[in-house]
């Protein structure tokens, strides 16, 4: 009996995904609830699991294919698992009988001269002269192995001489591949980001001794209590949250020729991940205590590096944060995530010279960068802002009190 695998309802706001990668091949057994395909939409990968316990007949739209909620992507023949399980073991021991077969006897070194010269031996090591490792090596790393000098017996190519090869070829590649579905949003936002705000910037920067040292003091007895570390960011957080309210335009957006003003702090946080930045959200942040922001990065962040993320923890937010100091930036402009009207930049820590009461020391000093939308922000409002996150930094108590 024949069950058609459809695209799932994809989740509001999102019109179709692509086919990003199909985990299985037709003919192949599959077990109920098993992944069959990823889909990519602007934002997450949703997978597809088997309906039933069967096997793959098949597949009806190809990796790269845009679909829609609804949608056909494949047929299962339910109660064939059993057979297909058994040709799968039949057909894995070909390779290795194929493996022998191709094998060529080795030849003398008599026989190896009288048959053909060198060059000729060279120009045919992709056919009989490779072994089915450097055969394996060399598809998969697209080599032409009539282009490997080959080192075995008779001039074979060996997988080492292949890897010689790719380590010295200096070979002037190109290669053209098409935008993930991520990251083709990611580069509109960032466009439309700069072709409608009137971005400015402007920098700070914190002496973090305060914080290093209370971290320092509690870090065994906070992670021993809650189960995760004492970071930096949940003291820039709360920090931001601070000055938000304070400067209560840096967390408003722009709808038109209207400025909303919101009423809580919904965080983003950046999160790098293979497939590209993502900013999950931390909703109402203000009322949100170390612990609890500290262990909700760390989920988000964890799902996100996945592509389990759920699209609702991603949309929103009224400020973002963004940690570009975990890959050693010192400084940078970071650009605003529409309809939000500021981002925070955080940036490497680098031990400095500093003037303290008169006498030059020596402090965990880290630049700091607002981006913000002028439209709506004048320069008072930014500069403000940025010193109420340096002061709240530099003496933590503040948070503590509410100063």
């Amino acid at each position: 009996m024949s069950q058609e695998v459809k695209v799932p309802v994809l989740p509001e706001s999102v019109e179709d995904a692509i086919v990003s990668a199909w985990h299985k091949k037709p003919g192949e057994a599959v077990a109920r609830d098993e992944n069959l395909v990823d889909l990519e939409t602007d934002k997450v990968v949703l997978e597809v699991p088997s309906p039933v316990d069967g096997v793959l007949g098949e597949i009806r739209a190809e990796e790269g294919a845009t679909v829609t909620s609804g949608d056909v992507i494949a047929v299962l023949e339910e109660g064939q698992a059993a057979a297909a399980e058994e040709k799968s073991g039949d057909s894995e021991k070909e390779p290795a009988e194929e493996a022998a077969a191709e094998e060529p006897a080795e030849p003398s070194a008599k026989e190896a001269a009288s048959e053909a010269p060198a060059e000729t031996q060279k120009s045919e090591s992709g056919k009989g002269g490779l072994s089915p490792s450097a055969r394996r090596l060399a598809e998969e790393e697209k080599v032409d192995p009539g282009q490997v000098p080959g080192t075995g017996r008779g001039g074979r190519v060996t997988k080492g001489d292949v890897i010689q090869f790719l380590k010295g070829s200096g070979s002037r590649t190109e290669e053209r591949v098409k935008m993930t579905r991520l990251r083709s949003r990611i580069a509109e936002r960032l466009k439309e980001a700069q072709n409608t705000a009137a971005i400015l910037t402007s920098f700070n920067e914190v002496d973090l001794k305060a914080v290093m040292d209370l971290r320092r003091k509690h870090q065994e007895e906070f992670t021993a209590k809650h189960g995760v570390k004492l970071g930096f960011m949940s003291f820039f957080v709360k920090a931001c949250c601070d000055a938000l309210r304070k400067y209560p335009v840096v967390n408003a957006s722009v709808d038109g020729d209207e400025i909303i003003y919101h009423g809580y702090q919904d965080i983003g946080i950046a999160v790098s991940t293979e497939r590209g930045l993502m900013v999950p959200i931390l909703r109402n942040a203000e009322s949100m205590g170390l612990a609890e922001i500290e262990s909700s990065i760390r989920h988000y962040a964890d799902q996100a590096r996945e592509g389990k993320i759920a699209l609702e923890d991603l949309q929103g937010g009224t400020f973002t944060i963004t940690n570009g100091g975990v890959f050693g930036s010192l400084i940078s402009t970071p650009l605003i995530n529409p309809p939000q009207s500021a981002i925070l930049g955080m940036h490497n820590i680098q031990e400095r010279p500093v003037v303290v009461d008169g006498e030059i020391v020596v402090r965990p000093m880290m630049y700091i960068a607002l981006s913000y939308d002028h439209r709506i922000i004048d320069g008072r409002e930014a500069v403000l802002f940025l010193v109420a996150v340096k002061e709240a930094l530099e003496d933590p108590s503040r948070l503590l009190l509410g100063i």
